[in-house]
């Protein structure tokens, strides 16, 4: 039994997306309507996906476009706020994921008492924000030195937007992974949010490290989650759950429970 059950209260984990509008310090942040607004979208998606089922919810700057690597205070302000005021609300296990920064992700997680963070701790790879590097060995001691040793670790060993530059397959990325970083999970993407996660490469990744959690963790849809939730140990959503299936819409509770029914019927089996 993995740490699913323990932390998230389930095997084959569905983590919904709460994507936060753009923030103090982003370019698309809107100064007039202000946080204010950024809070009165977020209450109405996480309440729209509790309602609808869902096991665990991660709060993101999702848009937060473009990214930083080295993510400003100030978004982590807001997000801490944000979640801060939400609290009273949340009723199902949380997690963070602060883009693109490990750190920083790990700082909002200790401050708001997140179960689980997802980022890129390892790996350097090229991608749409220019040369991304890492350096998991500082980011694990930060963790402890702020005391975060219990938050779950989510690696994303498939970065949306980016490709790893060393000439490696992916069984041996996610055999060496595990074997120096420990991670609780690991993560494996499409090209971008709302892009499915290649099948086989979940497979591959799963055969590879069969003792680790393992998510599809981008375009899990209701006509292939039960494929993805036959290999994989859980699915991370966030666009599907939104009006008409699209990235930038907001929660729509109907799709959320007709997905949450289907994969409750799956766990039944």
């Amino acid at each position: 039994m993995s740490w699913l059950k323990e932390i998230i209260g389930t095997e084959k984990a569905v983590i919904a997306m709460c994507h936060l509008e753009p923030l103090p310090g982003d370019p698309y942040y809107d100064k007039e309507k202000g946080m204010e607004y950024v809070l009165e979208n977020a209450k109405k998606d996480l309440l729209a996906l509790q309602e609808g089922g869902v096991d665990a919810v991660m709060f993101s700057n999702e848009f937060s476009l473009p990214y930083l690597i080295d993510v400003r205070t100030e978004t982590v302000a807001a997000m801490a706020r944000v979640i801060g005021e939400l609290k009273p609300y949340i009723k199902i296990p949380y997690g963070v994921n602060v883009l693109w920064d490990a750190k920083k992700s790990l700082d909002l997680a200790v401050a708001t008492d997140a179960k689980f963070v997802r980022e890129i701790f390892t790996g350097v790879y090229a991608s749409d924000f220019g040369l991304w590097n890492t350096n998991v060995g500082e980011t694990i001691r930060h963790q402890r030195d702020i005391g975060g040793e219990k938050v779950k670790l989510l690696f994303n060993i498939v970065p949306e937007a980016a490709k790893y530059i060393a000439d490696r397959n992916i069984k041996e990325i996610a055999k060496s992974t595990v074997f120096n970083n420990r991670p609780d999970a690991l993560c494996v993407s499409g090209l971008t949010a709302g892009k499915e996660t290649d099948y086989a490469t979940v497979k591959l990744v799963k055969e590879a490290v069969p003792e680790t959690v393992v998510f599809a963790n981008t375009g899990v849809r209701l006509d292939n989650v039960e494929k993805h939730l036959s290999v994989a140990d859980g699915v991370v959503v966030g666009t599907t759950f939104k009006y008409d299936g699209k990235f930038e819409n907001h929660v729509d509770v109907k799709r959320v429970k007709e997905f949450m029914d289907k994969v409750k019927a799956f766990r039944g089996k």
